[in-house]
């Protein structure tokens, strides 16, 4: 997919998958969802380099992990729109015995999903594993994954940063949504994080921000930067600036739409604003 209109178009549509499944199940996290829609778009349909079909080895392909695993609805919705599995089963989200559930699972082999990312701060320590494992297989492909900005509270992401360059993963992109939210409110309310980049600089890291996290053209140019920059020995992280709810007026600019669904009116507020562009499930 190259055309950018189709790129946008996809957002919009995952914008609505995402609204849809919450509401159904009256379970979810929205929000977040939301403000990764242009990203994950991008990097699924443009950014990664991608093999037909799925196994869980990824050799000879570049291969994504999600480690804020409760955006799940977004993540589905990606995968499902990228061929990964049926778009029809986005239906079933939450629901006993699916494959979709609230948190991304492994053990019913959903195509697409390569760890189980209930539990927060896991994500980047299982990525650091993968990356390796692709230089000791000789196997030049990159190794993704995006954080959220309050998971960085989790101690066990800074023993992986600080592995990370000591051990000179550069074939890691580690991208952190940066939208200053979380659960409780503000990440600077709850526990700032102070200068992030510099964290990262101190932990010597490569480090790059997208200052429009939410504009596809500027991810688009962002991510092919920090591309450039892997293979260089220091591993490179992306500072994604984003907005929770984005798409969705009333969803924006606050915390309280992290994990709550929209009522009947709500949704149809929300779809509203993102009308159909590939048609729903």
């Amino acid at each position: 997919m190259s055309n950018m209109q189709q790129l946008h178009d996809l957002t919009t549509q995952v914008r609505r998958d995402i609204l849809r499944m919450v509401h159904a199940v009256n379970s979810g996290h929205p929000g977040g969802s939301l403000g990764c829609a242009e990203f994950l778009v991008c990097l699924f349909q443009e950014v990664m380099e991608r093999k037909e079909g799925f196994d869980m080895n990824g050799i000879g392909e570049d291969i994504f992990f999600l480690s804020n695993g409760h955006i799940s609805p977004v993540f589905y919705s990606v995968l499902a729109r990228s061929g990964y599995f049926p778009v029809e089963e986005l239906a079933t989200f939450r629901k006993l015995n699916s494959r979709l559930q609230g948190h991304p699972t492994t053990h019913e082999g959903l195509p697409g999903v390569r760890m189980a990312s209930g539990s927060l701060g896991q994500g980047l320590s299982v990525a650091l594993g993968a990356a390796e494992a692709k230089k000791l297989n000789k196997d030049n492909k990159l190794v993704y994954i995006l954080t959220g900005d309050g998971e960085l509270q989790e101690g066990q992401n800074w023993e992986a940063i600080m592995y990370a360059s000591a051990k000179k993963v550069d074939n890691l992109i580690a991208t952190v949504d940066y939208n200053g939210q979380q659960i409780d409110g503000s990440t600077e309310d709850v526990m700032s994080l102070g200068n992030l980049r510099a964290k990262f600089e101190a932990f010597d890291w490569d480090v790059l921000e997208i200052k429009e996290g939410n504009n596809i053209e500027a991810i688009l140019a962002g991510m092919k930067e920090a591309k450039a920059r892997t293979g260089k020995g220091k591993p490179v992280a992306v500072l994604l600036y984003t907005e929770m709810g984005n798409g969705v007026d009333f969803m924006m600019h606050t915390h309280a739409w992290h994990g709550k669904a929209p009522n009947d009116a709500q949704l149809e507020s929300g779809l509203a604003q993102n009308p159909a562009t590939l048609g729903d499930y």
